[in-house]
């Protein structure tokens, strides 16, 4: 009797939950609506269909009231959907990233403009800066450091040949695995990886894959499209890339360190309005001589500015010239941002701001 009693209340509960599905279903057929009203103001007033401060603004309001039930973390996978499904009916937005599909910059612009832009794969870094510049895609995504590796120098290089802005960060937990076909360990004879991958895989590949010559490939998804194709070869790659490839695990998590995440920048033509928890990046050179770097990062400590990263690069222009690049806290829009980086400029042979951008906060995880 209790029995029945239990599968008796389950059955409402489940109606409940019916119930509010389909209220949801009707209210996102509304918000729908309301997105194509948006779509034809736009046009008409011509104006720019993608707003990310707007969709900043909406994740920002909904974790805000959110009573905690529902994880946030969820919530913001939700709502990023949504709205992509939404920006889809004014108009499909174009994004450029190092492909090919299912590499970590691919799901890392998942993550962040949600499923239903429309995603461009190409096959360099460079090839993606040249989309945005000829206006073939709104905006790139391009890998910038790894928090066990360090930067990635050819983005960096490539910053200087283009006038594009930095208009966002992702920052993506990073999970390799070793993939097969078989998924058995003992008929690997040749692992496929890229170098980055690899590096901080090393470790283990040394512990269980003992003399197996690792092989390079130009991304972690074009590994596993070689292993797809090659009984004895392995790769180290994404889940994203096991489920395109039809691969099976040998194992997961197979990277070294577990704290192992990558940052990533999407590039456009402009950079957004100020939010409140912003980073801006610079790119300058100097004078060779002693004392130089310290007196042109001097202004910075002067307005109380805290930098969080400097990188330097050759120039590649002349001999014993470098590049600095610079992460700080704060927008240009902010009073001693803007004026510490004016007397930085007046120091140095040239300077250039990169962008001004949200800090992503929240680390995506996969």
């Amino acid at each position: 009797m209790k029995n029945k009693q239990k599968i008796t209340g389950l059955g409402a509960v489940r109606a409940q939950i019916d119930t509010l599905d389909t209220q949801i279903v009707k209210l996102l057929n509304k918000r729908a609506k309301c997105a194509m009203k948006i779509a034809k103001i736009k046009r008409t007033a011509n104006l720019g269909f993608h707003s990310p401060e707007r969709e900043r603004a909406v994740l920002e309001r909904l974790t805000g009231i959110n009573p905690g039930f529902f994880p946030n973390d969820a919530l913001r996978v939700i709502f990023r959907e949504i709205m992509s499904a939404s920006l889809a009916l004014e108009e499909p937005l174009k994004v450029a990233y190092l492909g090919p599909e299912g590499t970590f910059t691919n799901l890392a612009a998942v993550r962040h403009f949600g499923s239903f832009a429309q995603y461009i794969p190409v096959d360099s870094i460079k090839a993606v800066f040249e989309a945005v510049e000829h206006n073939e895609t709104v905006y790139g995504l391009v890998p910038i450091e790894n928090s066990n590796e360090g930067v990635v120098s050819y983005t960096l290089d490539t910053f200087m040949d283009y006038d594009l802005k930095i208009s966002a960060e992702v920052m993506l937990e990073v999970s390799h695995n070793m993939l097969s076909r078989s998924g058995d360990k003992d008929k690997v004879r040749r692992i496929y990886s890229h170098p980055q991958a690899s590096a901080q895989c090393r470790g283990w590949l040394e512990t269980h894959m003992p003399g197996i010559p690792v092989l390079e490939a130009t991304s972690t998804a074009k590994a596993a499209g070689i292993a797809a194709m090659d009984e004895d070869a392995a790769a180290i790659a994404s889940e994203l890339a096991a489920r395109l490839y039809d691969l099976k695990f040998i194992r997961r998590r197979i990277q070294d360190k577990r704290n192992n995440f990558t940052r990533f920048l999407v590039i456009a033509k402009e950079s957004p309005k100020k939010t409140g928890s912003d980073k801006t990046s610079i790119m300058f050179s100097i004078n060779d001589k002693p004392g130089a770097l310290y007196e042109v990062l001097y202004p910075f400590k002067q307005a109380g500015v805290n930098l969080t990263k400097i990188e330097s690069r050759p120039s590649k222009r002349r001999a014993w010239e470098y590049i600095f690049f610079v992460d700080m806290q704060g927008h240009t829009d902010e009073e001693k941002i803007s004026k510490a980086i004016g007397k930085v400029k007046a120091n140095c042979l040239y300077l250039t701001v990169l962008g001004s951008y949200p800090v992503d906060a929240r680390l995506y995880k996969r």
